[in-house]
């Protein structure tokens, strides 16, 4: 197997913050945020391999300040890890005003994408070979992120999501669009984390009675299928727990062909969403009281999820 010389593993994308990225909020949409952070991966992907390749898994994204509009904003996304076919990618969004040029952090998180052939299938990348102490160390933090990752999906294997459940909840349905598309033909998995944004707030919004909700987290974005241009998209918001000011929402995206109407799991993820002031502090919400067996297992799958993401950031 081949390997590359460091300077192929890195990539930078720049531009400003436009109007029809706000959200609600006023700042740049965590959905548009995400969608960003998915093309500097592939790019940063697609130039490690020199293949074209998709987005098998997205986690801990923190949305740690707003990006505003008519902001610069540089998105930089770096290969820190190989497997046979995968590349672990760290992705960081600065933004700032572009009159000074100082930018600040706003979003990071760990991307996995996976090389495929004309056929799907997945094939070799070249091996990323750390090159001095600072590389070493973000492949050993790729690493430990890996283990997460398993305790996570271990974790999501016990969970059921069934008509049990009484937990408030919002459905979107929709046609997957040709302005949809990536670079293989299918939907873009920028797009399709839009989606499950899109679908947060509305629940978010129809529990609090407010619309100046953000996403603070996203998390276990699995990637299960690709998502066909043409084909109808359920998207599926519901409410897990909450806690003083936090809103836990596991959101379910399901695809298929309109003419059979029959759905298969493209999608999963958690995201966290909270309800802001004038100042963009956090404001408490109304709890929500499980009422169902399957309603306090969820509640309580949401809260251990909390607490394995906590014991490996310690």
């Amino acid at each position: 197997m081949s390997t590359l010389t460091a300077d192929r593993a890195e990539i930078t994308l720049r531009f400003l913050a436009a109007p029809t990225d706000a959200g609600q909020s006023g700042s740049v949409s965590a959905g548009k945020v995400l969608e960003w952070i998915d093309k500097a991966g592939y790019a940063a992907a697609a130039r490690w391999s020199g293949t074209y390749a998709v987005t098998a898994y997205v986690g801990n994204v923190r949305f740690t300040r707003p990006i505003e509009v008519g902001h610069l904003v540089e998105v930089t996304a770096r290969v820190v890890r190989t497997g046979r076919s995968s590349m672990d990618i760290m992705v960081e969004a600065f933004s700032g005003p572009p009159a000074t040029g100082e930018l600040a952090a706003a979003t990071h998180c760990l991307m996995v994408f996976v090389s495929v052939d004309d056929k799907g299938a997945s094939q070799a990348v070249p091996a990323r070979i750390p090159n001095g102490e600072s590389e070493k160390l973000w492949q050993d933090w790729a690493i430990r992120r890996a283990e997460v990752r398993k305790e996570v999906e271990e974790a999501m294997q016990e969970t059921v999501f069934s008509e049990a459940g009484t937990a408030p909840r919002i459905t979107m349905r929709f046609l997957a669009a040709p302005t949809d598309v990536n670079w293989g033909g299918k939907v873009h998995g920028g797009i399709v984390m839009r989606w499950i944004d899109e679908a947060a707030h509305v629940l978010a919004t129809s529990w609090t009675g407010d619309a100046h909700n953000v996403a603070i987290f996203t998390g276990g974005v699995r990637f299960y299928r690709p998502l066909r241009i043409g084909h109808l998209v359920e998207v599926e918001a519901r409410l897990l727990h909450t806690g003083r000011t936090s809103m836990h929402i596991g959101v379910h995206v399901r695809s298929g062909d309109p003419a059979t109407g029959e759905l298969e799991l493209t999608t999963y993820c958690r995201t966290v969403f909270v309800t802001i002031d004038e100042a963009r502090n956090a404001v408490p919400v109304t709890p929500w009281v499980p009422v169902t067996d399957e309603d306090r297992a969820l509640d309580a799958h949401a809260v251990e999820l909390v607490e394995i993401r906590a014991r490996h950031e310690v």
